[in-house]
């Protein structure tokens, strides 16, 4: 993976019963993105990066996904739209 990876997590989401949250979990080069959406760690977009690639990231994911999680979980959807 070239370039440096950049990573942002979304706030946590809800289905539209409101009882199974998720949030989704972003992967850019620059040139390449990928999208995947915790808590299930699945890889949902992939633009440019190899299947090995997305394995690794769907790999990072499920390794972190605690932290993933917490990240997610710090978000203030009011304050980030402030900046």
């Amino acid at each position: 993976m070239g370039e440096e990876l950049k990573m942002t997590v979304s706030p946590i989401c809800t289905d539209e019963s409101g009882k199974k949250k998720y949030a989704y979990v972003t992967f850019s080069d620059g040139t390449r993105s990928a999208e995947g959406k915790i808590p299930s760690c699945e890889i949902t977009k992939n633009d440019g990066f190899s299947d090995e690639e997305a394995a690794a990231l769907h790999f990072y994911m499920k390794t972190n996904l605690e932290d993933l999680k917490k990240i997610a979980a710090k978000i203030n959807v009011f304050e980030a739209l402030k900046k």
